[in-house]
């Protein structure tokens, strides 16, 4: 029962008789990052399963399988069983973005290709349908994260990505708005709540959310190049 996590190109040995810890203190140490918890994410072997532990009390984090057709979003307190045979996990802790993926040598759940959209609790399977303008928005949000895979990223801020695209910044938050409402209609949790979650945390949250669930990827990227073009009017 063999778990192995890779991150910045490092790999990493998951035992199954040790609790493996990731955070400002574990054997996974992130210990640059002011803003990340001592003791946040734990992966562990119980009762024939893996399963991650969120132990921290602040940040949340993304978990998505190789495909993206399933995501779930792992809050304070919450944990999940670990069940496919990649899993990419995806936090944000201040303005830093972190990109791990875990591999399973014998997992017990084989995803096939989902088409069909649909929710269940926390988990959202089916991406939904972007318009031009929300893919561009998205995509200038995700661009560091998608050009540094597996990496380190900073997301830029809302003036800086509306920059990018040569928008107003009244156009770019209406339509992070309006981006934000679809998908927590769509069942995506942790684009609202209180006025903290306004800024950086909710624009983390939605490039997770894109990146983890392949609604953009790096093959978009080249838009960003002439927004205008591939713009929509609304």
């Amino acid at each position: 029962m063999a778990l192995s996590l890779e991150f910045c190109g490092e790999w990493f040995e998951v035992k199954t008789d040790e609790p493996f810890l990731i955070g400002r203190e574990g054997p996974l140490q992130i210990d640059d990052n002011k803003y990340l918890h001592r003791r946040f994410l734990v992966i562990s072997y119980q009762d024939g399963l893996w399963w991650m532990d969120n132990i921290g009390t602040r940040l949340s984090a993304t978990l998505a399988d190789s495909d993206g057709s399933t995501q779930a979003y792992l809050q304070p307190g919450a944990r999940l069983p670990l069940v496919y045979a990649e899993t990419t996990i995806l936090f944000t802790a201040g303005p830093t973005t972190y990109e791990m993926l875990l591999v399973n040598d014998d997992p017990l759940y084989l995803s096939s290709n989902v088409t069909e959209t649909a929710t269940t609790g926390e988990t959202t399977i089916g991406p939904i349908k972007l318009t031009p303008s929300q893919e561009l928005l998205v995509l200038a949000l995700s661009e560091p994260v998608l050009t540094g895979r597996g990496t380190t990223s900073s997301i830029p801020s809302s003036q800086v990505a509306a920059d990018r695209l040569g928008w107003p910044i009244t156009r770019f938050n209406r339509k992070l708005d309006h981006i934000c409402d679809r998908l927590t209609r769509f069942g995506v949790r942790g684009l609202h709540g209180g006025p903290d979650k306004l800024a950086v945390n909710r624009r983390a949250r939605l490039v997770e959310h894109a990146v983890a669930t392949r609604l953009v990827t790096a093959d978009d990227l080249y838009k960003l190049q002439d927004p205008a073009k591939y713009d929509d009017p609304s």
